[in-house]
Formats: structure tokens, C-alpha cells, sequence
């Protein structure tokens, strides 16, 4: 039988246990897909209610709001006192974080969402005085960090929601169109790119989050079911995986030479030997996991779509600590019945399909990427929350 607890959660076999505990949370009025970032006073968030926020990261207390036409955010980046976020208007928006004032704005040529399961928006990446940031028009841009002004753009043949990642003179961006890019970032020319196999159901293959680039290798994951290592240089093909029971979405992380990510309809986290592509271990969850997870204390930490943020042993896939959504608590089992399985009332992939979606998001599943600061997890929720919760290890 399930426990419906809401902070205190649980051990395991390890020979101590942790502990995740409500530091403090923040409803806000419509659904938060995106992960938080924090400066040295605030936590800054923007929500499906149309408003950026930026929270006393230490009571979750609000300093500021901006109110946008939009009602869907991409990660926030911090340029200096200025942070700079995009919203689902097509806008990239540039603020003084002292002030709440708008800096600049950067008008691309109009967002657009996939279908329902194309929750992000790419995250802007500052580099010196460049952003790098990919939309749904099928453009990567570099713009000016200063004045906003464009400085060039790479147009590739669909939506373009992953985070831009730049490594060893090399920007790496990938598309829905299934493409991987590796483009110059002084000037956006095209180096080499790299097509993935495409599925039955899915032939283009899309690549809906950004890769990971370790020791020369490009890991990503993708629509086709597909893991792919390539060589950063060549974008030569070392290896593949393919996970048969669907999608890989969240982009992979690196620790003590293995690759962990979560599988969509799998439901289910991985860990794999990063040089050979073969799996150490697989720790089954009852939903999808589209977010990336985060080392903390050297525990696993990632969210799902059931409401639920785990932490696991990254050796062995033990579960050490769990917490709870309020969505979870409130919702889960509208979709689940008391042994953890889909109610015999509910239709993942029926013909009310967006309905069945709606009531999964309202078990406050989370899309976001953990964040860890002093001891702190910060992360968000499809019920609208930004939680704050303490990991302790007595």
C-alpha cells in the first residue's frame, strides 16, 4: 500500500538514510515546466501564469514579478546583474535583476509547440558577451549580450527547444528535425551534423534536449528510442542504444564513468558504462522521467511525471529518499490504483489522450532539474509550485 506522506521519506539498505524535508514552497498559478537558477539573494522562475519570478531563495518570499504575454518559460540565465529567459511568444527577454527593469528584448521569428509532449524551451547559454539560444522557429541565435542585436543564425529544418551547448570551440545543438549540429560559434557555420536512425512511428527521429559532451564523446538521446555516442570531432557514430518501450528525452549526466537518464514510457532510470553503452543497472519509477537528474551528496536525484523526486544509491539503483509533490498528494490516484499501477478507468495513449495528459500533470509531475545550494533542493512542479526541500544525511 502506498504511503501518502508529505516531507518524511524513507530508507533503505544502505547503511544510513537520508531524508527530504519541506523547507518551503511557492504555489504560483499555472504549471512550471522549467528548472530554477539562483544568484546569491533569489531564485528565478517563470510560470505558466504568465509571470517571471524572482524568490527569496531562502523563504521562498517574492522580490519581484514580471508580468509577460506568455505562458510558458525556458530555464533563466544570468548575465552579470541581468538575467535573460525566452518565453513562448517567440521573445527573448533581458531584465535587471536589482530593478526588475527590462534591458532588452529580442523578437525572433515566432515560437511553436510540437504537440503536447514539447514541454521546454531552450535555455539561453552566456558565453562572454554572446547568448546562444535555439527557438521554435528552426533557428539557433548568437546574440550581442549587451544591446540585444543579433549577430547571426543558423536555420536547421525544425523546432529547436534544446539548450545550446558549447564545448571546445564547438556549439552543439539538436533539433526536432533529427538532426545534431556542430556549428562554429564565431560566426554559425556548419562543421558536421549528424542524422539519427528514426523509428516506425517516429522517422524523423526528433531530438527534443540538449547532449552531454564528455571526454570528446556527444551523448543525447532521442524520439527514436535511440542513445547515441558520437565523436565531438567527427560526428562519427561510436555507438547506439536502443530502449524498445519508447522515447529518451532527458539528456544524459556524467558520474564516475557512467551515463545516467530516464526513459519516457519506459519509466524508468538508467545507468550505463559510458565507454562501452552497457547498462550497470535500471531502477524501475511508474512514469515517465523527461527531466535530467543531479548528483547531490552522492545520491541520484530527479523527478518524474508521477509527482514523486527521488534520490538512489548511483552504485547499485537503491531508492534512499523520496518526496512528495502536493500535486501527488492530492491526484495520484485519480491515475493510479493502490498498487501503483494505471486504474483500470485510465487511458494512457487513448483516444482522450489530452485529458489523460492533463490529469498526469496534475499529480504535480516534475519536468525541472533538480538544483542543489547549501544543502537545499530546489526544483519545480507541473502543480505550480517551486519547492525548496532539505536533503539531509544524519
Amino acid at each position: 500500500m502506498k504511503l501518502l506522506i508529505l516531507s518524511l521519506i524513507f530508507v533503505s539498505s544502505l547503511s544510513t538514510y537520508a531524508q527530504f524535508t519541506k523547507h518551503w514552497s511557492l504555489k504560483t498559478e499555472g504549471p512550471i515546466y522549467a528548472s530554477s537558477i539562483t544568484d546569491d539573494n533569489n531564485l528565478y522562475i517563470g510560470s505558466g501564469d504568465g509571470v517571471f519570478y524572482a524568490l527569496n531563495k531562502n523563504d521562498g518570499t517574492i522580490n519581484w514579478t514580471y508580468k509577460t504575454d506568455g505562458n510558458k518559460f525556458s530555464s533563466a540565465a544570468l548575465s552579470g546583474e541581468n538575467i535573460v529567459f525566452a518565453s513562448n511568444t517567440g521573445i527573448l527577454h533581458c531584465l535587471d535583476t536589482k530593478s526588475n527593469n527590462p534591458v532588452w528584448s529580442f523578437n525572433s521569428k515566432g515560437e511553436q509547440e510540437k504537440d503536447i509532449w514539447d514541454y521546454y524551451l531552450s535555455t539561453p547559454l552566456i558565453e562572454g558577451q554572446t547568448i546562444y539560444w535555439g527557438c521554435g522557429d528552426s533557428c539557433v541565435y548568437a546574440i550581442d549580450a549587451t544591446t540585444g542585436k543579433e549577430l547571426w543564425n543558423f536555420k536547421s529544418e525544425g523546432i529547436i527547444h534544446a539548450n545550446p551547448v558549447l564545448k571546445d570551440g564547438t556549439l552543439f545543438i539538436s533539433s526536432f528535425d533529427g538532426h545534431l549540429y556542430a556549428i562554429d560559434p564565431k560566426d554559425g557555420a556548419l562543421k558536421w551534423k549528424f542524422k539519427t536512425l528514426g523509428a516506425q512511428y517516429f522517422p524523423i527521429g526528433a531530438i527534443p534536449k540538449a547532449p552531454l559532451i564528455k571526454d570528446g564523446i556527444v551523448y543525447f538521446g532521442s524520439r527514436d528510442y535511440n542513445l547515441y555516442a558520437l565523436d565531438a570531432q567527427t560526428g562519427k557514430c561510436h555507438w547506439n542504444y536502443r530502449e524498445p518501450q519508447g522515447w529518451i528525452i532527458a539528456s544524459p549526466i556524467f558520474h564516475d564513468g557512467h551515463l545516467y537518464f530516464g526513459l519516457s514510457d519506459g519509466h524508468k532510470m538508467i545507468c550505463m558504462n559510458a565507454k562501452t553503452g552497457i547498462i550497470r543497472w535500471k531502477k524501475e519509477v511508474n512514469m515517465r522521467i523527461f527531466g535530467e537528474a543531479t548528483i547531490i551528496e552522492e545520491a541520484l536525484v530527479f523527478g518524474s511525471h508521477n509527482g514523486l523526486l527521488y534520490a538512489l544509491n548511483p552504485q547499485s539503483g537503491e531508492e534512499i529518499a523520496r518526496f512528495e509533490t502536493l500535486g501527488h498528494q492530492e491526484n495520484y490516484h485519480q491515475v493510479f490504483d493502490n498498487n501503483d499501477k494505471f486504474r483500470a478507468d485510465f487511458e494512457l495513449y487513448g483516444a482522450n489522450y489530452k485529458t489523460s495528459e492533463k490529469k498526469l500533470l496534475n499529480m504535480g509531475s516534475i519536468l525541472s532539474t533538480p538544483m542543489y545550494e547549501n544543502g537545499v533542493v530546489y526544483f519545480t512542479s507541473a502543480d505550480g509550485h517551486v519547492y525548496a526541500v532539505k536533503y539531509n544525511i544524519p
